[in-house]
C-alpha cells in the first residue's frame, strides 16, 4: 500500500467519525494505523537487510 492509500483510509475514517460524532475513537485509530506503518516498515527494511 503506498502512503496516499493510507491518507484516502484515514481521510475515510475521517469523515465517517465525524458524521457519528466518534472523534475520539478517530484519533486513536489514526495512532494505531501510524504505528503498524513504522512496524511494517521496520519488519520490510531488517528483511531486506537479512536478505543481502
Amino acid at each position: 500500500m503506498n502512503n496516499w492509500m493510507y491518507s484516502l483510509y484515514a481521510l475515510i475514517l475521517g469523515v465517517v467519525s465525524f458524521f457519528t460524532g466518534e472523534m475520539v475513537t478517530f484519533i486513536m485509530l489514526g495512532f494505531i494505523l501510524i504505528a503498524l506503518i513504522n512496524i511494517n516498515n521496520t519488519l520490510k527494511k531488517m528483511y531486506l537487510k537479512e536478505k543481502e
